[in-house]
């Protein structure tokens, strides 16, 4: 049986060392759409070293290498192919603001496996530490179709939910290039879906598609820049769950709803700062609003 998921989840950890600088982080940047335009005050803090700041969601390719989706595939007990592998969610604590330069441990491990029946789901939980203690803690969710019906626990419902009734607080726009998912892999995802029509025509779709977590980069770069004032370090966790695919040169439509109430918490340079969860959906404009990224929620401080 391909999945063998007593096998998976009692593998021992995998533990590499991870390491970046600026340039890793200007990479990853550009590669969700910083940058534009080029010499706005607010793009040059994610594209200038100068005054460079790390958005959160750079903790999913700090290091380079294959990303939490690709790595659950080479975990023991673990024997699929490629083409039938989605990434269905992806969840990141932030321990401390992620430094522009680093040097880190990370520790990864399948932590949940569950059977779907016509599919498997894979969680892959990947903890950060460098020298001064925990940095972050992401989770992976990797969806493997016909890989099912070994009678495991079928865990909890992959079904998206509604985004909220109301109207959003805030609705943005972001115009995607046409190249972006080639500019995109070169922070370290090299998977042919995103770049080679004949592999994405054998993955059953019309053409290459641009890695979820670009979308995810580019949605909370939005939320930051839209509602946070564009602080990166008022990032505390980030979720979301991908509801359906992106084609680079699209447009995602990202609605945000801020809670009614807040908490505040101690001053920090002078003043009182909100706490809470910002409620986000993600749809492709050209597509009628189909969805893109649903149950997504940033929690901030």
């Amino acid at each position: 049986m391909p999945i063998d998921a007593a096998g998976a989840l009692g593998a021992a950890p995998r533990v590499r060392e991870i390491a970046w600088d600026h340039k890793d982080v200007q990479l990853y940047h550009l590669g969700i759409g910083a940058g534009r335009p080029a010499t706005d005050p607010g793009e040059l803090r994610y594209t200038l070293e100068s005054r460079l700041h790390v958005l959160p969601s750079f903790a999913t390719v700090a290091g380079g290498g294959a990303p939490g989706v690709i790595r659950a595939l080479s975990v023991p007990g673990v024997d699929v192919d490629l083409a039938r592998v989605l990434h269905g969610g992806q969840r990141l604590r932030l321990h401390r603001a992620v430094p522009v330069r680093g040097r880190a441990t990370a520790a990864a491990r399948v932590v949940a496996a569950y059977d779907k029946g016509t599919a498997a789901v894979l969680v892959l939980r990947t903890e950060v530490t460098d020298a001064d203690g925990p940095l972050w803690t992401d989770e992976a969710e990797v969806y493997v179709r016909g890989e099912g019906g070994w009678g495991g626990e079928r865990g909890p419902s992959g079904r998206p939910s509604p985004p909220p009734a109301e109207p959003a607080d805030h609705v943005a726009e972001r115009a995607l290039r046409e190249d972006q998912a080639l500019l995109y892999r070169l922070s370290g995802d090299w998977n042919p879906l995103h770049a080679d029509p004949e592999f994405a025509a054998r993955a059953g779709f019309e053409r290459p598609v641009l890695h979820g977590l670009c979308s995810y980069g580019v949605t909370l770069k939005t939320v930051v820049d839209t509602l946070l004032d564009g602080d990166v370090t008022r990032v505390r966790a980030y979720r979301t769950r991908f509801a359906g695919v992106v084609y680079p040169g699209e447009t995602l439509r990202v609605r945000m709803w801020r809670p009614a109430g807040t908490e505040r918490y101690g001053a920090e340079s002078g003043g009182a700062r909100e706490a809470g969860e910002i409620r986000v959906a993600v749809s492709a404009v050209e597509r009628d609003d189909a969805p893109v990224l649903a149950d997504t929620v940033v929690r901030y401080g």
